[in-house]
């Protein structure tokens, strides 16, 4: 985990006030633990199925209502 990871840490509260909505949102979601047993499964997914990993992402992305961009 990068840098204000810890939100429970003193600056943790001061690194959360600094995210716009995007970023806050992410935080929010990547600590939750459907999303992160759903991203693990989509992981081994991808990982077994050769071409399978566009689709997981795409199925990961509207389940959870994720937009990635470059």
């Amino acid at each position: 985990m990068g840098p204000g990871s810890d939100w429970q840490a003193p600056n943790g509260e001061d690194y959360l006030r600094r995210l716009n909505r995007e970023g806050f949102a992410w935080e929010f979601v990547r600590r939750n633990p459907s999303y992160q047993n759903d991203h693990q499964r989509i992981a081994r997914e991808a990982a077994t199925v050769a071409g399978k990993e566009d689709a997981a992402i795409a199925d990961l992305t509207r389940r959870w209502g994720l937009c990635f961009s470059d």
